[in-house]
């Protein structure tokens, strides 16, 4: 993964893909959680490993920390109470340090919430789920916690990274609200509250990751699953 020096790569995101991304409107946050008692804004590893410090920090996801901290803010003002912060919270011996540098170790500072999130007067509210791999709900009390909600009609989606962790918890989202028939559930990412590290192309022995061709496949392809999709929620 890229460090905070990052520059974009020249990977091109398919023409009909941008002429979609181009399509994405500004929503209101009112709107698109009609019901704040019902509504819950899930949060993707806003944590120091990943816009901070340590070997997976970038700069690309650092960007994210005022959109998403703006966004806590707004649906707290709205009147929504249930924040669900799923971060990596690594054993020393995981098999993803195969594919990814060993980071956010648990009792490490990267394993912590960011900063600016956890010093918001309602983050006492925060339910941490703590993972040690890309999916939310695999050995974790993600299901359970959504068990005891069974009200729920509303996820809003942020955080890192687009094709990998987001997409994930975004997908397991859509994936068992549909096994379930649940009809009335619906899953939204705003794609400024989202993004992924970027890895430039140009030899040596990491394989490249374009940040921009990942992030626009990956929420076109959210998309194509049902997933809305929206510019920002205001």
């Amino acid at each position: 993964m890229a460090t905070a020096t990052e520059e974009p790569t020249t990977a091109t995101v398919p023409p009909f893909i941008e002429e979609w991304m181009e399509t994405l409107a500004d929503e209101r946050l009112a709107d698109v959680a009609p019901d704040p008692a019902r509504a819950a804004v899930f949060s993707e590893d806003m944590i120091v490993g990943f816009c901070d410090s340590g070997p997976l920090a970038s700069s690309r996801i650092d960007a994210l920390t005022e959109p998403v901290v703006a966004l806590f803010e707004r649906a707290w003002q709205l009147g929504i109470r249930h924040f669900v912060l799923d971060q990596d919270t690594h054993t020393e011996d995981t098999p993803e340090f195969r594919s990814y540098p060993p980071h956010c170790l648990r009792g490490t500072e990267e394993s912590e919430t960011i900063p600016e999130l956890k010093r918001l007067p309602f983050a006492d509210r925060f339910k941490i789920v703590e993972k040690n791999s890309l999916n939310p709900a695999i050995d974790t009390d993600f299901n359970a916690w959504l068990d005891q909600h069974p009200d729920l009609q509303t996820a809003i989606v942020v955080g890192d990274c687009t094709d990998l962790c987001t997409y994930q918890l975004a997908m397991h989202l859509r994936l068992r609200a549909n096994a379930r028939g649940l009809a009335t559930f619906e899953v939204i990412v705003p794609a400024d509250c989202v993004d992924t590290f970027d890895i430039p192309t140009g030899g040596g022995t990491t394989m490249p990751h374009p940040g921009n061709f990942f992030h626009a496949v990956f929420l076109y392809h959210m998309a194509l699953n049902g997933i809305r999709i929206v510019k920002s929620l205001q």
